[in-house]
């Protein structure tokens, strides 16, 4: 079923890259909504595997919005989006 979820420190198209192409595999399709602000994801899934989306989303650096974080875990989670962003906009540059 279609799914929409709203994402932490989704910045830009190489942010957008990142979630679109990490976890492609284990999730399927992704749409991110970069002009909605919390950012938005949007794609087919379960009921039961939110919890492994919302856990891969934090890996990554992108939280749920729902997310309860303290201040060490919303400093983590800030830096690890940095990096999966530059990542994204690289590989972006790459494949172009």
């Amino acid at each position: 079923m279609k799914k929409r979820f709203q994402v932490e420190n989704v910045k830009c198209d190489g942010c957008a890259n990142t979630l679109t192409t990490k976890l492609r595999d284990e999730f399927g399709e992704i749409a991110v909504d970069l002009e909605k602000y919390p950012r938005e994801i949007s794609l087919d899934i379960d009921d039961d595997r939110v919890e492994e989306l919302a856990k891969a989303l934090k890996r990554l650096g992108y939280p749920l919005s729902s997310d309860k974080l303290g201040f060490v875990e919303t400093t983590t989670t800030k830096a690890k989006s940095f990096v999966s962003c530059a990542v994204g906009k690289v590989d972006q540059n790459l494949s172009s």
